[in-house]
């Protein structure tokens, strides 16, 4: 690896200048550090538990791919500049208007230009997606009500559908609340049924799945599309099965489904997922058989390769 010395002295300046004018919010915690805000947030809800999982993943596929990645040819890229500069006016304005996620996304796309500026373009477009998951380490907060609430109103109105026109169970929805009209059983979708913990972990497993099982970029970007649909189904599936149960055993019986079979949403998905890779999967060229004139008679016999 090339000039290795120079992108670590100016990862250490980026990283200073987030460590030490990186939040311009103190009043949840009194720090100016960017660091130091995502360590108050993630300490802060159990949904952001993943976010000390994914670099020891993003560094599993860059070992994964570092063979490819040292045959890239390397070169000093002036473009990266223009990139770095966007990520230097991410951060300013998240700094400004006092929103620390844009500094962090900032933060990210500025440690990816100074990787461009160093090694060029093409090691940008090879380590794209394997950096990408460092998107993941963004604690979402309160801003994943935009993304809950849209989850809970998909998944109700889908399990909903199923249970009265495919298993024939007279449910009501009103919002997210679940019924039936002998009051058999009531359950609120809430936002922490909505999937969205589903859907971060199907993500983060989709995109690794996409690197390293497949070769061609747009079946990567394919697997990776499918995580938030297969979340979908699989919280649907998960939400049918408990007014199922409930109307045959009754509430008790649909909560127990509702607490001990949380793994269900994501099971199903995940199935799904192994699916979708199955019917696009790499397939081998087709061998054609080799004809190689008879010892005796000259005649052409087909061999076919072992």
């Amino acid at each position: 690896m090339p000039d290795v010395r120079v992108f670590g002295l100016l990862l250490a300046g980026w990283v200073a200048l987030f460590h030490w004018l990186g939040n311009s919010t103190f009043g949840y915690t009194d720090t100016g550090s960017l660091f130091g805000w995502l360590k108050y947030c993630y300490s802060m809800k159990a949904e952001e538990e993943h976010v000390f999982v994914v670099p020891f993943v993003v560094l599993f596929l860059v070992w994964w791919k570092w063979d490819s990645l040292l045959e890239v040819p390397k070169r000093f890229w002036a473009w990266g500049l223009v990139l770095l500069a966007v990520a230097a006016v991410l951060h300013v304005a998240g700094y400004v208007v006092q929103q620390a996620r844009i500094s962090f996304l900032g933060f990210i796309l500025g440690v990816y230009a100074l990787m461009g500026i160093v090694w060029g373009p093409k090691w940008l477009r090879a380590i794209l997606f394997p950096f990408f998951l460092l998107v993941f380490c963004m604690p979402l907060g309160t801003s994943a009500k935009m993304i809950t609430f849209p989850l809970q109103i998909i998944v109700t109105k889908l399990a909903v559908a199923i249970s009265q026109y495919g298993l024939g169970i007279d449910v009501i929805r009103h919002g997210t609340l679940i019924f039936d009209s002998t009051q058999t059983f009531q359950y609120d979708v809430a936002p922490a049924c909505s999937g969205i913990r589903s859907l971060v972990a199907l993500l983060a497993t989709a995109t690794v799945y996409g690197v390293v099982g497949f070769s061609r970029m747009w079946k990567t970007f394919l697997i990776i599309c499918s995580a938030a649909p297969l979340a979908v189904l699989g919280n649907t599936a998960r939400l049918t099965t408990i007014i199922l149960v409930g109307k045959i055993g009754g509430h008790d019986a649909g909560t127990m489904i509702e607490q001990k079979f949380g793994f269900v949403t994501f099971t199903v998905a995940l199935i799904g997922l192994i699916i979708l890779g199955y019917l696009i999967r790499d397939r081998k060229p087709a061998t054609r058989p080799v004809e190689k004139p008879h010892p005796v008679s000259g005649a052409p016999v087909q061999e076919v390769p072992s």
